[in-house]
C-alpha cells in the first residue's frame, strides 16, 4: 500500500468519523433542547410534517374529533373535557375548545394567556388543520378540529390540541442538515487541501528521493536535489544530497587515487630504469673486458655503486613516504627553539653552501626566543630538503638564500626563498606530488627523485601545519610551512 493511499484513507477516515460524532453530537444536543427523544426519522418528521401528533395524542385527537362530528354538544362537558386534558398532560400537551369567539375550556397550563388572539380562525372545511402559533412570547405547535356545534344555529366550535414548542429547538430542526452539510462540506474542503499540501511536502519529495536513489543505483552521481522546506523532509533531502556528493567525492577521489597509482608505476619504472640500465650496462663491460685497466675497472665500479646507491635512495624515500602516506611512522613531538634548530642545521650545510657558492640571509626576530611543537628528526628532513631543492636549482650569480621566521598569533611560519629560475604558474599547484618535476623530459640533471617536497608535505601536515609555494618565473621561488607555538600550560 502506498503513502498516497494511506494519507487518502486516512484523511476519508477523519472526515468520516468527524462527520459521525458531529451529527450525533447536534442530535443528543437537540434532543436535550426539545425534549424529544424519539428516533431521528420522527425527529424531523415533526418538522416536515408541521409537528405531527404523537401516537397517543393523535389517538385523543381522533375520539375528540369522533365527538365533535356526532355529538358535538358532548365537548361541552367540562369534565369529558378535563379527562380528555388530563389524558393529554400525560403526553406533554393541552387541550384547548372554542365555541364561535369564546374559549370554553383551557388547559390549566394555558391559564393566563390571551388565547383568542391567537388561535386560527375557523377553517370549516379543515384544510390545514396543523401548524404552529405565537401567544404572547411563548410558541406552540397544534392540531385543530373545526365543527358545529349546531347546524341550525350555525354555532362553530373547535378543538385544539396544542404543544409548547422551543423556538431554539425548532431553529435547530431548521439549521440543522444545513449545518451538517457546510461541515462536511468544510471537512472535506480541509481534508482535501491538506492531503495537497501534504503530498506537494512529503510524497513529491520522496519521489525525487526514490529517483535519485535509481539514478544512483545506474551509477549516476552527478544530478543534484535541493531542499525546498526546512522540516524533517527538507533536512532528509540535504542529508541525501549531501550523502550523495560524498559519494560522489569518494570516487572521484578514488579515480584520482587510481589515476596516482598508475602515475606513481610509471614514475618508478622510470626512475629505476635509467640507473638499473647503467648499471647493467657498466656490468657488461666489465665481463666483456672493456676496462682492460685498473683505473678503467675503477670507474666502472664507482659508477655501478654511485647508480645503486641512487636506487637505494629512491627505495628509502618510497618507503618513507609510504609509510608518511598511511599514517604508519610515528611521530615524537617535542618543545624546539626554532631560530638555534635552523641556524644548526644551515651550519651542517655550510660546506654545501660553500661549493655552490651560496649565500645565506636571515630574517628572524630576535625579541624572545620562539618555541614550536614538532618532532626534531623529521622537521630537520623538511628543512634539508628544501634548502637541498633550492640548491640543485639555482643557476644565477650570485646565489642566495633567504631564511626567515615570523610569529603570527598561535603559530610560527618558516620561509626559505631563492633567488633561483622560478617555477611556472601551471607547474605551482603540482610541485608537493611525488614524483613531480617541472622538466617535461624528467630529466635527472637537477639530480633528485621528485619526493622531497611530497615527503616534506606529509611531514609539515603531520605537524598539523600548512605548506605552499609561491614562485614567479625567473625572480625565484619561496615556500612557506607554519607550525603549531609551543605554549607551557604547566
Amino acid at each position: 500500500m502506498s503513502i498516497r493511499f494511506r494519507l487518502l484513507l486516512s484523511f476519508t477516515s477523519v472526515v468520516v468519523v468527524s462527520v459521525i460524532l458531529f451529527v450525533l453530537t447536534a442530535y443528543l444536543l437537540s434532543v436535550a433542547a426539545t425534549g424529544d427523544f424519539r428516533s431521528i426519522s420522527s425527529f424531523y418528521n415533526i418538522h416536515y410534517s408541521l409537528h405531527p401528533l404523537s401516537e397517543e395524542e393523535e389517538n385523543l385527537f381522533i375520539d375528540m374529533k369522533y365527538w365533535a362530528k356526532h355529538e358535538p354538544e358532548r365537548l361541552k362537558d367540562q369534565l369529558l373535557l378535563a379527562d380528555y386534558d388530563y389524558q393529554l398532560k400525560m403526553v406533554q400537551a393541552g387541550l384547548v375548545v372554542r365555541q364561535n369567539n369564546k374559549i370554553i375550556y383551557a388547559a390549566p397550563t394555558l391559564n393566563g394567556m390571551d388565547l383568542t388572539a391567537g388561535l386560527p380562525s375557523y377553517d370549516m372545511g379543515n384544510n390545514s388543520i396543523r401548524n404552529t402559533m405565537n401567544v404572547g412570547n411563548r410558541f406552540f405547535s397544534y392540531a385543530k378540529f373545526d365543527f358545529y356545534f349546531s347546524p341550525e344555529t350555525g354555532e362553530k366550535g373547535s378543538i385544539f390540541v396544542i404543544r409548547e414548542r422551543s423556538p431554539f429547538a425548532e431553529m435547530v430542526r431548521t439549521l440543522l442538515p444545513i449545518l451538517i452539510v457546510i461541515f462536511v462540506a468544510i471537512l472535506l474542503l480541509t481534508g482535501f487541501l491538506l492531503y495537497r499540501y501534504v503530498t506537494r511536502t512529503i510524497i513529491h519529495p520522496l519521489n525525487k528521493l526514490r529517483q535519485s536513489a535509481e539514478h544512483i543505483k545506474d551509477g549516476d552521481l552527478t544530478f543534484q536535489l535541493q531542499a525546498t522546506s526546512r522540516d524533517e523532509v527538507g533536512q532528509l533531502v540535504l542529508t541525501f544530497d549531501q550523502m550523495r556528493q560524498q559519494l560522489y567525492d569518494s570516487i572521484q577521489l578514488q579515480l584520482h587515487y587510481e589515476e596516482n597509482r598508475k602515475q606513481l608505476l610509471s614514475n618508478i619504472s622510470h626512475d629505476l630504469r635509467t640507473p638499473i640500465t647503467t648499471i647493467k650496462g657498466y656490468a657488461e663491460g666489465i665481463r666483456d673486458g672493456v676496462a682492460q685497466t685498473q683505473e678503467k675497472l675503477d670507474k666502472y665500479v664507482g659508477a655501478i655503486h654511485t647508480k645503486a646507491t641512487d636506487m637505494e635512495r629512491l627505495v628509502d624515500e618510497l618507503l618513507y613516504y609510504s609509510k608518511l602516506d598511511l599514517n604508519k611512522e610515528p611521530f615524537s613531538f617535542g618543545q624546539v627553539e626554532l631560530g638555534p634548530f635552523l641556524h644548526r642545521i644551515a651550519d651542517e650545510l655550510a660546506i654545501e653552501f660553500d661549493n655552490h657558492a651560496v649565500t645565506v640571509k636571515w630574517e628572524e626576530e630576535h625579541e624572545q626566543p620562539l618555541f614550536v611543537l614538532a618532532d626534531r628528526e623529521k622537521l630537520k628532513r623538511v628543512i634539508i630538503n628544501l634548502l637541498d631543492n633550492s640548491l640543485k636549482y639555482m643557476n644565477q650569480s650570485p646565489k642566495q638564500l633567504t631564511i626567515a621566521i615570523e610569529r603570527n598569533d598561535e603559530q610560527a611560519t618558516i620561509k626559505i626563498a631563492d633567488n633561483g629560475p622560478g617555477i611556472h604558474h601551471d607547474s605551482l599547484p603540482h610541485v608537493f606530488e611525488r614524483f613531480y618535476r617541472e622538466e617535461p623530459s624528467r630529466g635527472q640533471a637537477a639530480g633528485g627523485n621528485g619526493l622531497g617536497l611530497a615527503i616534506a608535505r606529509q611531514i609539515i601536515e603531520g605537524h598539523g601545519g600548512t605548506i605552499w609555494a609561491e614562485s614567479e618565473p625567473g625572480q625565484g621561488t619561496s615556500v612557506f610551512f607554519t607550525l603549531k607555538i609551543f605554549v607551557d600550560r604547566r
